[in-house]
């Protein structure tokens, strides 16, 4: 039997490093927030998903607004973000039952394609992964700050990127364990628990809008994508 599915979008924080009053999540990408933009990506590829958005307490409102405004009519529940990213997913998985697939995705990663998201979802449910997360190739020379540590090997590492998707048993479980800083991501909270990461080829483009630089190279990206669409479907 096929288990529901869960996105929980993490959008919890305040954006400051955009330098505006209104959090990144809110700005617009294509006419439309970047939020929206997401979310969009995620009921594409899998309508019947059931949606858990995380943010700030005091823009409940505002998110309630845009999605009025932007004719975004997507059920979903909204939850209180929390003093970190884990305490945000933590109560994020409240909300989720036992027995379910749960992705978990940065609300500001709007570039993803539904095909990747079908991939990692259809191999949640065919191979028996119990926790599965996007990475892509570091294509950049590495090198430590500290003399007295060796240079990272390039070779064997890779970039990590979002949605990671876990049995809801299992990262329930994993996001039961106190706080600790080394918990960077999902994936760091799950595998401090023993729970096998599996890996699946990212996407370049799955960008994490967080500078103002970041806003103008998505609509370049964007701008892009939708060419070659166009152009595919003007050649049969």
């Amino acid at each position: 039997m096929r288990r529901n599915i869960y996105g929980i979008f993490v959008a919890g924080g305040s954006g400051t490093r955009m330098g505006g009053e209104l959090p990144k999540q809110f700005l617009l990408l294509d006419g439309r927030p970047i939020l929206q933009c997401t979310i969009e990506r995620f009921l594409e590829a899998e309508p019947a998903m059931k949606v858990i958005t995380v943010l700030p307490r005091g823009h409940f409102e505002t998110w309630k607004d845009l999605c009025a405004i932007y004719s975004f009519h997507c059920p979903q529940t909204l939850v209180a973000g929390g003093l970190t990213r884990f305490h945000s997913v933590q109560n994020a998985l409240r909300k989720v039952p036992e027995g379910a697939i749960v992705s978990i995705h940065d609300g500001v990663r709007p570039l993803l394609t539904p095909a990747l998201i079908r991939r990692m979802l259809d191999r949640m449910e065919d191979d028996g992964c119990r926790a599965l997360l996007p990475v892509v190739p570091v294509v950049d020379t590495l090198r430590s700050t500290d003399p007295g540590t060796p240079d990272p090997d390039r070779s064997r590492t890779v970039a990590v990127q979002t949605p990671q998707i876990f049995r809801s048993e299992d990262i329930k479980a994993a996001y039961t364990q106190a706080y600790e800083l080394s918990f960077t991501d999902d994936a760091s909270v799950a595998a401090r628990k023993g729970i096998p990461l599996t890996f699946e080829e990212g996407e370049r483009f799955n960008l994490k809008i967080t500078t103002p630089e970041d806003l103008v190279l998505a609509e370049a990206i964007l701008t892009r994508q939708k060419s070659s669409e166009n152009s595919s479907s003007c050649n049969p």
